[in-house]
C-alpha cells in the first residue's frame, strides 16, 4: 500500500510551496488507494505555535484535502525517539560527544585555515575515558567512513554522495531533544512511508536519514525530490510574489480549486491540458512526471484559472462567498441577473464583490473623464425623454429596459450611444460595467429613475 506524508514544521503559516507538496503527497496517495498522513514536526519547542498549527490545518480543511486518522504530532513522540536513541548506543552505533561548543568553533576556525572544510573531526568516536565533567554531552551517529551513499531519486535519478561528506551529525542535542533528521527516519518507519515526496531543499538531508535508516534496520521509502518554484525572474519565491499565508488567498478571492489546479500544473503536466478538477489530478498524477527544472509562478495564469472557476461556479455558492467580502444577495430578488451579468468578467470574488457593489450602491461621485465623454449636445433632454417612457412602464427583466431603450433610440432617431453613455453615467458613475439593461434590471424601475433624477439635478 501507497503512504506518503505531509510534515510541516509549526513555526508560521503553510505557504504555497508547501501546500503543492501536500498536494502531490495526497494526489499519490489517493490514486492509489492508500494512505495520505498529516504530521506535525513540532519537536523545537521553542519556536512552534498553536497558531501556526492551527493556520495548517484550516489551510487544509479550506482547500479540501483530506488526511487519514489522526494528526500527528512529534512532540508527543519523544519517548519513542529515546528508546531508538539508546538502542543505537547499546549497539555502538551512536556515541555520546563531549565537545563544547567553543572547541567545536575553534576546530572551525582552523579548518577553514588550512582551506578545509569545517565539519566535526570524531573526537569521541571510539572515546573510552574519563569524560569531561560539567558537560551534558551530546548523542552523534556513526556516520559511514568510506563508500558511498547511494539512492535512487524518482525525479532526478541516481543520487551519489560520499560517505566522506557527512560528518557524525548529532542525533539528541544536550538537553536530550532529538534532531530533526534522526526524528523524521524514525517517524516515516514507524508509520510505514512508503514515499516522501519533498521539496528538493531536502536532497542532503536524505543521506543522513538513510544513515538512521540502515543503522536501525529500517527499511527505506522511495524518495522524490521536488524542484522549487520561483518567481517570474527565476529568484527564489518571496511574499510579495506570492509565497504568503494559503488562506490570504482565501482572503484576495481566490477559489480552492483554481489554487490547487494552479499549483499542481508548477512542475507536473499531462499533455497540454491546463484545467484539472480534483478527480483528474488524481488519476492522472504520478510523480515520477514531475518536472526536474523548478518551475515559475505566474499570478495571471492563476488569475485566469480562478476566473474560469469563478464562471463556472453555480450561484448559490457565489452567494455564500461573497458574503465574506460584505456583498449579502441571499434576499435579493434580482441575484441572478446580477451574478449572470458579472461572474463572466471577475477573476476573483473579490473582484466579484467590488463589481456588484458597483452596481447595487448608487454613484456617490461621477468620473470626471465620463461626465465630459458622456455629456454633450441634448443629453439631458434624451434622459428625460427616456425617464418618461420608463414611467409609463413596468419592466422587470434586462429584455423589459432593452426595449425601452430602443424605443428611445427609434423615437428620437439617435445612436445607441447618445442614450447609453449619459444613462451609464447616471447609473453607475462612470463608462465601464456591465449591460445597462442588466444593471436597471438588477436595481429595478424605481432605483433607475432615482440615479436618473440624481445625474440630472447634479451640478455637473
Amino acid at each position: 500500500m501507497v503512504v506518503t506524508r505531509f510534515a510541516p514544521s509549526p513555526t508560521g503559516y503553510l505557504h504555497i510551496g508547501g501546500l503543492r507538496t501536500a498536494l502531490f503527497n495526497w494526489l499519490w496517495a489517493r490514486k492509489n488507494g492508500g494512505k495520505f498522513i498529516l504530521r506535525i514536526e513540532d519537536t523545537d519547542l521553542a519556536r512552534n505555535s498553536q497558531e501556526a498549527t492551527q493556520a495548517i490545518l484550516e489551510a487544509f480543511e479550506w482547500v479540501g484535502l483530506d488526511y487519514d486518522g489522526e494528526v500527528a504530532y512529534q512532540s508527543k513522540r519523544f519517548d519513542i525517539y529515546k528508546r531508538y536513541i539508546q538502542k543505537l548506543l547499546d549497539e555502538g552505533k551512536a556515541y555520546y560527544c563531549y565537545m563544547t561548543k567553543e572547541e567545536l568553533d575553534q576546530l572551525r576556525e582552523e579548518q577553514m585555515k588550512r582551506g578545509e572544510r569545517p565539519r566535526y573531526d570524531r573526537r569521541y568516536r571510539d572515546f573510552t575515558g574519563t569524560p569531561p565533567e560539567g558537560i551534558k554531552p551530546v548523542v552523534r551517529i556513526k556516520a559511514p567512513l568510506e563508500g558511498d551513499i547511494v539512492f535512487e531519486d524518482g525525479i532526478k535519478g541516481t543520487i551519489t554522495i560520499k560517505a566522506e561528506e557527512l560528518d557524525d551529525f548529532i542525533i539528541a542535542r544536550s538537553d536530550g531533544t532529538p534532531t530533526y533528521n534522526f526524528v523524521v527516519a524514525i517517524d516515516d518507519a514507524l508509520m510505514g512511508v512508503t514515499d516522501v515526496i519533498r521539496g528538493d531543499d531536502h536532497l542532503y538531508n536524505t543521506p543522513k536519514q538513510i544513515i538512521v535508516y540502515e543503522a536501525l534496520g529500517l527499511p527505506l521509502p522511495r524518495f522524490y525530490h521536488v524542484p522549487m518554484i520561483l518567481n517570474e525572474q527565476g529568484k527564489k519565491l518571496s511574499k510579495r510574489d506570492g509565497a504568503m499565508d494559503v488562506m490570504e488567498y482565501k482572503r484576495m478571492g481566490y477559489l480552492p480549486e483554481a489554487l490547487l489546479n494552479f499549483l499542481v500544473r508548477l512542475g507536473w503536466s499531462h499533455g497540454d491540458q491546463e484545467i484539472f478538477s480534483l478527480e483528474e489530478m488524481r488519476e492522472l498524477f504520478d510523480p515520477k512526471d514531475i518536472n526536474k527544472s523548478a518551475s515559475a509562478y505566474n499570478l495571471s495564469k492563476l488569475e485566469w484559472l480562478n476566473a474560469h472557476y469563478i464562471k463556472n461556479s453555480p450561484n448559490e455558492r457565489l452567494v455564500k462567498l461573497l458574503e465574506d467580502f460584505g456583498v449579502f444577495l441571499a434576499d435579493h430578488d434580482r441575484k441572478e441577473i446580477l451574478l449572470d451579468a458579472l461572474k463572466e468578467r471577475a477573476r476573483t470574488i473579490k473582484e466579484l464583490a467590488d463589481m456588484a457593489k458597483e452596481i447595487l450602491e448608487a454613484p456617490k461621485e461621477y468620473e470626471p473623464k465620463a461626465l465630459k465623454k458622456a455629456l454633450k449636445g441634448e443629453w439631458r433632454e434624451i434622459l428625460h425623454y427616456f425617464l418618461a417612457k420608463l414611467q409609463e412602464k413596468e419592466p422587470h427583466l434586462p429584455v423589459d429596459f432593452h426595449g425601452v431603450l430602443e424605443e428611445v433610440v427609434k423615437d428620437k432617431q439617435i445612436g445607441f450611444g447618445k442614450i447609453g453613455q449619459p444613462l451609464r453615467v447616471a447609473l453607475l458613475g462612470r463608462m465601464s460595467g456591465p449591460d445597462l439593461a442588466d444593471v436597471m434590471a438588477i436595481i429595478g424601475k424605481e432605483e433607475t429613475i432615482k440615479r436618473i433624477e440624481n445625474l440630472l439635478k447634479a451640478d455637473v
